[in-house]
């Protein structure tokens, strides 16, 4: 059974490309704009990975992440690995995503085969 991804993004065309990479690599993937949908598909089901961006409206990558953490509602996600996708190149903020439970950071733009290396290491099938 194929793993199933969660792409996290405002960027319409990030989350296709990045979804394309995924499939084209044998993973199932769904998709979110923001914080507060992802957490709405969480709700309904079970994944494998989540691929999120830092900076989205209404709930950024950062908050998402403080939620998974702190709401008892999303306790099995808890243990969801998280690889942040983002402009954002700061160790500041990368240390502020590692503290809230990120397990890898992809600075925008990447080549796929990045994203894709970090992918089978925390995903392996």
């Amino acid at each position: 059974m194929a793993k199933r991804i969660l792409i996290v993004d405002d960027s319409a065309s990030i989350r296709q490309l990045v979804s394309i990479s995924l499939k084209a690599a044998g993973y199932e993937t769904e998709t979110a704009e923001n914080g507060k949908q992802a957490l709405a598909k969480l709700s309904t089901g079970k994944f494998n990975l989540i691929i999120c961006d830092v900076n989205m409206p209404e709930m950024n990558g950062l908050e998402f992440l403080t939620a998974i953490k702190n709401d008892p509602q999303y306790e099995e996600a808890r243990f969801i690995p998280v690889i942040m996708l983002t402009t954002e190149s700061s160790e500041d903020m990368k240390m502020k995503g590692q503290m809230q439970g990120a397990k890898a950071w992809i600075v925008k733009p990447f080549a796929p085969e990045l994203m894709l290396k970090a992918v089978s290491k925390l995903c392996p099938e």
